[in-house]
């Protein structure tokens, strides 16, 4: 179940798809700044929702009531939409105030539609990340167990962790060109420069840099030579785990024997066809590891696979298509 206002990769294999309105046909609150938390801002509907389209609050309202009788009105405590949005900016009113930021009321504040501007303080502007332990490292130590900057962690030893060693150091990844099969490269998966992650995958920006209407995939002259490869080719990589089609653009910004497919194309599988995926999402291709038995974050930014110019039938994109039954 998923609460979506577009046809997402994610919305696309839920079995129930509840409509969410967009940030145009609902009342909110939002912040500028993912960082300095800079401006407060009232975001004011400017279209009525559309078709069955719901703010969340009201589909997780009539969620709770389906759940159990009475649930609404615990879910709302009998406030509405907007008495939720006064109750949270009065709660940042109070932390405010606590640090000397004075709010205006909420209801002159939602009146006013103007953002609201933090003050930057003298001590934010001054701020120097560890400065107190690098001015006096005894009087303000860190929460580590020596209150220094630890490079070799006792604690960390104490797990005995291979893949984790209690000192930063380089260690050969599963899969690289160091221990390739012949004919494999090592694929990248970089973020990509024009969207983030998974976002605006659908939109008109993506003819900006799609090529041959698939994922662009880097390939270094060399390589894209000893495969009869052009620039502009769609190509078909593979591995053990699965196989993609996606766009060469051939350069020189590339190393030989190492090729990219970024992070965050919508996936586009098809079953009638061996699987592949016709959009190029390369999570099709990398494996789905922790990085370490400690650190257990993303590893997905290298595996190995082969390439070559498709030479198969024409696979039309559907990865942007809504379902036949929407």
């Amino acid at each position: 179940m998923i609460s979506e206002c577009n046809w997402t990769a994610a919305a696309r294999h839920a079995d129930i798809v509840l409509p969410a309105t967009t940030s145009f046909e609902r009342n909110d609150l939002t912040m500028t700044g993912d960082y300095s938390n800079q401006h407060l801002v009232p975001m004011k509907r400017v279209v009525m929702p559309r078709d069955e389209a719901r703010d969340d609050w009201q589909v997780f309202a009539d969620l709770s009531e389906l759940w159990q009788s009475g649930g609404r009105e615990r879910f709302t405590e009998g406030k509405s939409e907007l008495q939720w949005l006064e109750t949270f900016y009065n709660i940042a009113a109070e932390r405010g105030a606590s640090q000397q930021v004075a709010l205006p009321p909420f209801e002159r504040f939602w009146q006013a539609n103007e953002l609201i501007e933090m003050p930057e303080s003298e001590q934010n502007a001054a701020f120097v990340r560890f400065g107190a332990f690098r001015a006096d490292p005894q009087a303000n130590p860190l929460k580590t167990p020596s209150g220094k900057i630890e490079i070799y962690s006792e604690r960390i030893a104490s797990f005995q962790y291979p893949d984790c060693p209690p000192h930063p150091m380089w260690l050969e990844p599963d899969e690289w060109h160091g221990n390739a099969q012949p004919g494999q490269l090592q694929l990248l998966s970089a973020h990509p420069a024009h969207r983030l992650h998974s976002q605006l995958n659908h939109t008109s920006l993506r003819e900006q840099y799609a090529v041959a209407g698939r994922e662009p995939l880097t390939l270094h002259p060399q390589d894209a030579q000893a495969r009869q490869i052009n620039d502009g080719d769609v190509v078909r990589l593979w591995n053990h785990r699965g196989q993609v089609l996606a766009g060469v653009v051939v350069s020189e910004d590339i190393k030989p024997g190492v090729m990219c497919l970024h992070e965050g194309a919508w996936p586009d599988l098809d079953l009638q066809a061996g699987g592949i995926c016709k959009n190029g999402a390369v999570n099709v291709l990398t494996k789905d590891i922790p990085s370490s038995r400690l650190g257990n974050g993303c590893a997905g930014n290298t595996a190995l696979a082969w390439v070559e110019k498709y030479n198969g039938p024409e696979l039309a994109l559907t990865a942007f298509n809504p379902p036949a039954n929407a």
